[in-house]
């Protein structure tokens, strides 16, 4: 595979994603099932192995709630604000562990369901997909960026070799980045975490 077969690839794959907006989400309540029903018709088609991978199953979801990712559902249905959260936690969970999942989405977990004015989920989650839609601009442009850079990479190897080096240079490239953004969450992760039990010692104070 050549660069240009790899660019063709990296924009059918950035053409295909969507992001879920509020109002796609149904304003109901739903049983178990029907949430993984409707989970798996948005998220199937963008998975790496659509007919293995699993998007979120019942286990998964019970395990949610009982790391604290999820308040329980009520009479064994799930809201509108649960249907949100489980999409958050969708995009978290492929780099994120549940621990650090716990952390980010606190601010939204313990205000679940209060009407006290101090925050509105669906306010919250329409700005992170706004945010989002916004950023997958930003990341086809710094992909095409970096094929081309890819290009210019092993200019003495024999075509054959040209082709396969490159394509290393590219996927170590965005592997590095990857790396890089994820040692920083990491370290923000952690001072959030660290900030919450300095406040919960100063509450019981």
């Amino acid at each position: 595979m050549n660069l240009k077969e790899a660019l063709d690839i990296i924009e059918q794959s950035l053409d295909g994603l969507e992001e879920v907006p509020a109002g796609d989400i149904p304003d109901i309540n739903l049983y178990m099932d029907q949430v993984t029903t409707f989970m798996e018709s948005r998220f199937r088609a963008f998975t790496r192995s659509p007919e293995e991978d699993k998007i979120m199953t019942k286990t998964m979801i019970n395990n949610y709630a009982k790391n604290n990712l999820l308040p329980p559902p009520v009479k064994k249905k799930y809201s509108k604000d649960h249907m949100m959260l489980l999409i958050l936690i969708y995009y978290y969970k492929g780099i994120l562990s549940i621990n650090d999942i716990e952390t980010l989405i606190r601010p939204l977990t313990e205000h679940f369901g209060l009407e006290d004015g101090t925050l509105e989920l669906e306010k919250v989650y329409t700005e992170l997909i706004s945010n989002g839609k916004k950023q997958s601009e930003k990341v086809r442009k710094d992909i095409e960026m970096r094929v081309k850079e890819a290009e210019k990479s092993f200019p003495d190897a024999s075509e054959e070799e040209q082709n396969d080096l490159q394509m290393l240079s590219l996927i170590s490239s965005l592997g590095y980045d990857i790396y890089l953004k994820k040692l920083v969450i990491g370290r923000l992760l952690d001072k959030m975490e660290e900030n919450t039990h300095k406040n919960q010692k100063s509450n019981r104070k």
